[in-house]
């Protein structure tokens, strides 16, 4: 979660261009919990970590392709070390659709675009073949420009609206009070939160920083992310779990509490509502996908 706190994203793009074409290092100044009224197509080139899009809350992998809809606040997180950066980890297209819906007066066939804006709404994440062909049609774009660049960003706008390889991400009750302030708060509880993960955390401390009651924050916070403050600290633990599962040979009981679990019996039943099988069972699933990375036991 580190980075500047977030304001509305102002979007610039050329004069001369339809949309915004920018491959972006991670971490940097806007990677943050932001909305913006234009679409964002975004690909993951790299690494693995956190997808919060609306009140969604999963896991991405290096290919992961979404589609986030207007004013949908959204944001990628990666656990990275002090001073590390990944290069090139996001390719991010983004355009105006009204812009495309005035074409759509003088050439009809724009018009069969809407239902993808509307289900953008909510975001979008693309699988199968859908996911492989329009990674490359996003990577691609990258080295075109003028007409041969708008022609596959049409071609990838095609792929996506027509392809049923998607899930929605957000959920339609998903509300939020998109202000500066109420987001300037939010990022500030966020990045508590994950700084903190490993601690006891408790919701009043929060709240205490924030300047309301308990239940008032509790309020805001289900408001503005979708999620309670419990369900979202346990996907976030959970998630720091999978990845110390599947990249280390740490054992289970320490993992518990490295990631903030104060016992293993609440922790593999967390597990188990969230991933449906046990801590163990992920290992054995995971172990073959990625080498094993040793963690020295600092009381060695």
């Amino acid at each position: 979660m580190a980075g500047n706190l977030p304001t509305y994203e102002h979007i610039v793009t050329d004069v001369n261009e339809t949309f915004l074409w920018r491959m972006d290092d991670y971490p940097w100044e806007r990677n943050v919990w932001n909305f913006h009224p234009e679409i964002e197509i975004h690909l993951l080139r790299k690494s693995s970590g956190m997808a919060f899009v609306g009140d969604h809350i999963g896991e991405f992998d290096a290919g992961y392709l979404t589609v986030v809809g207007p004013n949908l606040p959204h944001d990628w997180v990666t656990a990275t070390e002090p001073g590390e950066v990944i290069h090139g980890r996001d390719v991010v297209i983004q355009f105006d659709p009204d812009r495309l819906r005035t074409i759509g007066q003088a050439v009809p066939e724009f018009n069969q675009l809407e239902a993808f804006f509307r289900r953008s709404e909510r975001g979008l994440v693309y699988k199968g073949a859908t996911r492989k062909a329009g990674a490359e049609m996003v990577e691609k774009m990258g080295g075109l420009k003028g007409f041969p660049r708008l022609s596959l960003f049409l071609e990838l706008l095609s792929l996506l609206s027509s392809s049923e390889e998607y899930e929605v991400l957000s959920s339609p009750e998903f509300a939020p009070k998109l202000d500066a302030e109420s987001l300037d708060l939010l990022q500030r509880s966020l990045i508590y939160i994950f700084e903190h993960l490993a601690t006891d955390i408790h919701i009043g401390a929060l709240a205490e920083l924030s300047g309301m009651s308990e239940s008032a924050f509790s309020r805001f916070f289900k408001k503005n992310t979708g999620n309670s403050f419990t369900d979202h600290v346990n996907k976030l633990r959970i998630w720091q779990a999978c990845k110390l599962l599947s990249e280390t040979d740490m054992p289970i009981t320490d993992i518990c509490f490295e990631v903030g679990y104060l016992n293993i019996s609440n922790f593999n039943r967390t597990f188990l509502r969230q991933h449906k099988m046990t801590p163990s069972s992920y290992r054995r699933l995971t172990s073959q996908r990625r080498p094993v990375r040793a963690i020295d036991n600092p009381q060695s």
